[in-house]
C-alpha cells in the first residue's frame, strides 16, 4: 500500500539536520524498495497559494496558512501496512526536530477504472 509522509518543522530548525544525513536516508530508503518518490521543499516564503472560487482565480503569496510548523518535503513510500509505514517515517531524519504525518494514499485512478468498468460510480463526489 502507498503512504505518503508528510514532513512538517519549523524552519528555524533546518538547520538542525545536516543534508548529508537526510541525503544518506533518502538513499537507503530508495535502495530499500520502500521509497517510491521523495523531494525536500523550499521554504514556505517561496509558496504561492491559489484558489478557484466562482470560476475566479486568486493568487495568494505565501502559504496558505499560517503555522508554526511548515511543510518541509515529503516521501512516497511503499509499506504492507500502517504498522509498517510508522516505523519507516519514524527513521526520517527530519522527525528528530520535527513531525511525520502519515497518511495513506486514496486510489482515486484505480477506484474510477473499476467503476467504468463494472459501471457503477464509487467516486462519492470526492477529489
Amino acid at each position: 500500500m502507498k503512504y505518503l509522509c508528510l514532513v512538517y518543522l519549523d524552519e528555524k530548525r533546518l538547520n538542525e539536520l545536516p543534508d548529508e544525513e537526510c541525503v544518506e536516508f533518502d538513499a537507503a530508503i530508495r535502495n530499500s524498495g520502500h521509497c517510491i518518490a521523495s523531494e525536500a521543499l523550499e521554504s514556505v516564503q517561496t509558496a504561492t497559494t491559489v484558489r478557484m472560487r466562482n470560476g475566479r482565480l486568486s493568487v495568494t503569496d505565501g502559504p496558505f496558512a499560517e503555522t508554526k510548523e511548515q511543510l518541509a518535503g515529503f516521501y512516497m513510500i511503499e509499506a504492507k501496512d500502517l504498522d509498517e509505514a510508522m516505523r519507516l517515517a519514524s527513521e526520517i531524519p527530519p522527525a528528530r526536530v520535527g513531525c511525520i504525518e502519515v497518511r495513506p494514499v486514496r486510489p482515486i485512478r484505480e477506484t474510477v477504472l473499476t467503476a467504468k468498468r463494472t459501471g457503477t460510480n464509487n467516486s462519492k463526489g470526492r477529489t
